[in-house]
């Protein structure tokens, strides 16, 4: 008998030459687990309102932009960023949710593109309605 979800391992090697095992989780696997805003442990947070961490791979929601924390182009920007963020840790804690597969497995950082859904529903859907994130269009829009 077989417990918990199948997982793909990789190694990833870390910023001080270390390596890290890390798994990501099969398409459809239920994720359960606790998410704040990230700090200096990127393990698993909320980056912003379309990134997170799980388990020490890097996520990016690929149906879905999110004003930018990092280098906003406003304070209008930031404070919708900061916003996006947290409602993105609230959405991911309410309970189990699935990553379903993007167009493509990875962006030009890096990141692992998934659908983040629950019951399946979007939670990128979610923060565009509530007007925290726009539907990607294949490329940034303002929101200044």
């Amino acid at each position: 008998m077989m417990l918990g979800s199948l997982a793909v391992l990789a190694l990833q090697q870390t910023e001080f030459g270390q390596w890290l095992a890390t798994s990501t989780p099969a398409a459809n696997a239920e994720i359960h687990t606790s998410f704040a805003p990230c700090g200096s442990d990127r393990i698993t947070c909320v980056v912003d309102g379309d990134t997170f961490w799980l388990d020490g791979v890097k996520y990016r929601i690929a149906d879905i932009n999110t004003p930018e924390v990092s280098s906003p182009q406003c304070a209008s920007e930031a404070d919708r960023g900061r916003e996006a963020g947290l409602r993105l840790a609230e959405l991911l804690n309410e309970g189990p949710f699935t990553l379903a597969p993007a167009d493509r497995d990875e962006d030009r950082y890096g990141r692992k593109l998934r659908v983040v859904e629950r019951d399946g529903r979007s939670i990128g859907r979610q923060l565009v309605a509530e007007g925290l994130a726009h539907e990607w269009q294949g490329r940034m829009e303002g929101w200044c």
